[in-house]
């Protein structure tokens, strides 16, 4: 929940009031690390941030996402897993993201609809189909910029083994709801991994909205840096604000 600030507001703050950002990128690429540093960095520099995270964040998309990470529900046909993402998102974007925008916060969300041109994706499901059905989906809301954390697959699916071997000492129970569709996937071949990061690194190939790529190897503070500077390099040079988030 973004709350009023009586902080100095940075230049890059008052640049990112009413803009929409999405960090991505492939399983243990860091991003919902990288988006809760990003928010304290830019809530510090007196930006009103509002996270979110896709699918989830309001009551019916999280009811669609227990449906998605269900590690029994192993069969699900792409196509129903498409839609369902498309569905949390359309409510993702009425419910949350528009007034947040209209709000003129700063709305960082941890995956959009690059993530289903890239898990769909690697699944056979058409890109142009899917960015489409986004468009449908977002009644035309795009991000203003999208960060892609690329690392990887043989790094990014160590990191997440590292992870699941901490979930035996059942300590962190919000932490391992957050694996479950990381395990769903683990049934997935190592190709279909490579594949996704594939898909994102080729994102902006057809992406209806501006991408950039940030190196996600070393520490978290490090990157942390590439991320701000990407963003930064990017808004300094970006048209004035649209009005597509009215």
């Amino acid at each position: 929940m973004a709350e009023p600030t009586d902080k100095p507001t940075s230049d890059l703050a008052r640049k990112l009031a009413g803009r929409f950002l999405v960090i991505d990128g492939p399983d243990g690429a860091g991003k919902t690390t990288q988006l809760k540093l990003l928010a304290e960095a830019l809530s510090a520099a007196g930006a009103l941030v509002r996270e979110v995270r896709d699918p989830g964040s309001t009551e019916i998309g999280d009811k669609i996402r227990s449906i998605l990470l269900e590690r029994d529900h192993g069969g699900m046909g792409r196509m129903c897993e498409t839609f369902l993402f498309m569905a949390s998102r359309a409510q993702l974007v009425c419910e949350v993201i528009r007034p947040a925008l209209g709000r003129g916060e700063l709305v960082l969300c941890d995956r959009f609809i690059s993530a289903t041109v890239a898990y769909q994706g690697a699944l056979g499901v058409d890109r142009k189909f899917i960015i489409e059905l986004g468009n449908h989906a977002t009644e035309g809301l795009w991000p203003d910029l999208t960060i892609i954390l690329d690392l990887s697959t043989e790094v990014g699916m160590g990191r997440i083994g590292i992870a699941r071997k901490r979930l035996k000492d059942d300590r962190e129970p919000e932490f391992r709801q957050h694996l479950l569709f990381g395990d769903r996937l683990e049934t997935r071949t190592s190709e279909y991994h490579h594949r996704v990061r594939n898909i994102f690194r080729s994102l902006s190939d057809g992406y209806p909205s501006p991408v950039r790529y940030v190196e996600a190897e070393g520490k978290q503070e490090v990157v942390l840096q590439r991320v701000l500077a990407a963003i930064s390099g990017h808004f300094e040079t970006a048209e004035p604000q649209a009005e597509r988030h009215g």
